[in-house]
């Protein structure tokens, strides 16, 4: 991909400031800095605001907020109004709850291909582990092998190797969906394939698969899937589980649009 196509994160985020805090700092210290960030707030209280207020003083690369009402979990919604606001060619979208490593927008650029999107994979962190990392009592990123080994086998970490090896651009791209690491707190695709399948379908109600939606959209619209694993991770920090009371319904949307071949989402972007 070239380097003068400018990328554009947005950050989905609601009512963790100090989560937040860590993933943009942790996007301060990346390789390079041909970026942009969006944070999309699902209706955080004053907390949030002031908390992106603070980094927007001191952060190297452009960072603005865009907050919605919080009338219920509306994550498709706030990433649609955070692609509007987004001026990149090429979009990344991730959780304010996931730490990327600071080649994580290098390697998303190297991936980055037309005609194909990426979904990236994470690291998961215990609870006792996140809550000593948003203390800045320890960086699992900071520390040498051998101290990123113990955390593995402490059940800090439940994988390691992933931040050990980065793989080349080699046998990443299926031509077949799968519902197997979809994640939406790491995914990315270009701006004009968005655009085509009118973004995020909004009439997703509650947790669930709007993530797996938008995929099986861009594959219904001929956009080839890469797998960014040993790439792009992210460290996950914990968090209780969502309410999962949508979900099932959320899935078997998806899978009605598999065998229909829907490819614009009902409500987005252009409504």
């Amino acid at each position: 991909m070239q380097q003068t196509i400018t990328i554009s994160v947005v950050i989905a985020t609601y009512n963790r400031p100090d989560a937040l805090r860590a993933v943009i700092e942790a996007f301060f210290l990346q390789d390079e800095k041909n970026f942009e960030l969006i944070v999309a707030d699902d209706g955080s209280t004053d907390n949030t605001r002031a908390c992106v207020a603070e980094l927007q003083a001191r952060s190297p690369v452009p960072l603005r907020h865009i907050w919605q009402e919080d009338i219920g979990f509306r994550l498709a919604r706030v990433r649609n109004l955070g692609i509007a606001a987004a001026k990149g060619d090429y979009l990344i979208f991730l959780d304010g709850d996931c730490i990327p490593q600071s080649s994580f927008i290098s390697q998303h650029r190297r991936l980055a291909e037309p005609g194909c999107m990426v979904t990236g994979s994470r690291i998961l962190l215990s609870e006792a582990l996140t809550a000593q990392v948003l203390a800045g009592a320890i960086h699992p990123l900071q520390l040498s092998p051998w101290g990123q080994l113990k955390l593995r086998l402490n059940g800090g970490l439940n994988k390691l190797l992933q931040l050990w090896w980065h793989f080349p651009d080699v046998k990443r791209t299926s031509n077949r969906f799968t519902w197997r690491r979809i994640k939406g707190c790491n995914m990315a695709a270009w701006r004009s394939d968005i655009e085509r399948i009118n973004g995020f379908d909004e009439s997703f109600t509650g947790w669930g698969h709007e993530d797996a939606d938008i995929v099986l959209r861009l594959f219904n619209a001929g956009i080839l899937r890469k797998d960014g694993a040993f790439a792009t991770e992210v460290l996950h920090l914990w968090h209780r589980e969502a309410v999962r009371d949508q979900a099932s319904s959320n899935k078997a949307r998806v899978e009605a649009r598999m065998l229909d071949k829907t490819v614009r989402a009902t409500v987005g972007l252009a409504q």
